[in-house]
């Protein structure tokens, strides 16, 4: 049975671009937990934030090295779940469709599209493991998406509380042909990492949901280099990223 999302327990935050640390994080111990598919990302940084217990794992690995195509999902997600780990929030960087989520703004989106290929997606893939067909109506678990709202609200971070994220495969950008298509399929935000994220903790019946911090205007939306907009974009979207998740714990004491 999964523990409630009003009861946060030892909350799991995945950290993505611009957020491989948590300064606020005290680090009590580094855990290597071993798992039935392979090494996960980094050791789990198992610990307290604002006096509530946490475990952080950097997705894409110790010095930002792992592409988003060629992590071990699997294996961060099990290891997250192993450490007891059932509530999970995970920072994602995204690219911006929409006029309501420039860069610099962050948003919780309510659903996703997946357009990446070739991952390891599924515990079900072995005939040891119990073939299941997961209820997947609403990717990301509305509860704790509720709280993650009312947490940005005390910090006084405006946040858009909806948006469909369209997962592409990387390591590269998108075109601008590829912007407008996922335009028409109804996504207003594209990432890279957030399947099959979602999909496996819903496996491991985990509450997950994802605080998106758009870091561009999606490709032929914008003006100028995209990875100078990125940078600068980081650099003033982290602090709203993480005084959100300091109001979550901070009203969870």
């Amino acid at each position: 049975m999964t523990k409630s999302a009003n009861d946060l327990g030892r909350l799991g935050l995945i950290g993505g671009t611009g957020l491989n640390a948590w300064s606020e994080l005290v680090v009590e111990e580094q855990r290597e937990v071993p798992t039935p598919y392979g090494a996960a990302s980094a050791p789990l940084q198992i610990g307290t934030l604002a006096g509530q217990p946490v475990c952080f794992l950097p997705r894409h690995g110790l010095g930002h090295k792992i592409p988003p195509h060629c992590i071990n999902y699997r294996a961060n997600l099990w290891a997250l779940h192993s450490a007891g780990v059932q509530n999970l929030i995970a920072v994602a960087a995204v690219g911006s469709m929409d006029k309501a989520l420039p860069p610099g703004a962050i948003a919780a989106p309510d659903d996703l599209i997946d357009y990446s290929w070739g991952r390891e997606h599924t515990y079900s893939s072995s005939p040891d493991q119990p073939l299941l067909h997961v209820e997947f109506t609403a990717p990301f678990c509305p509860t704790l998406r509720a709280r993650l709202l009312e947490a940005a609200g005390r910090a006084q971070v405006p946040i858009l509380d909806q948006g469909v994220l369209g997962v592409t495969q990387g390591p590269r950008l998108e075109s601008a042909a590829e912007i407008r298509r996922l335009t028409r399929d109804g996504c207003s935000m594209v990432g890279m990492t957030t399947m099959p994220e979602a999909g496996l903790a819903r496996e491991l019946q985990m509450n997950y949901a994802c605080l998106a911090l758009s870091v561009n205007w999606a490709a032929g939306l914008g003006e100028g280099e995209i990875h100078a907009q990125i940078e600068e974009s980081i650099a003033a979207g982290v602090s709203k990223i993480q005084a959100t998740v300091l109001a979550l714990f901070s009203a969870a004491g």
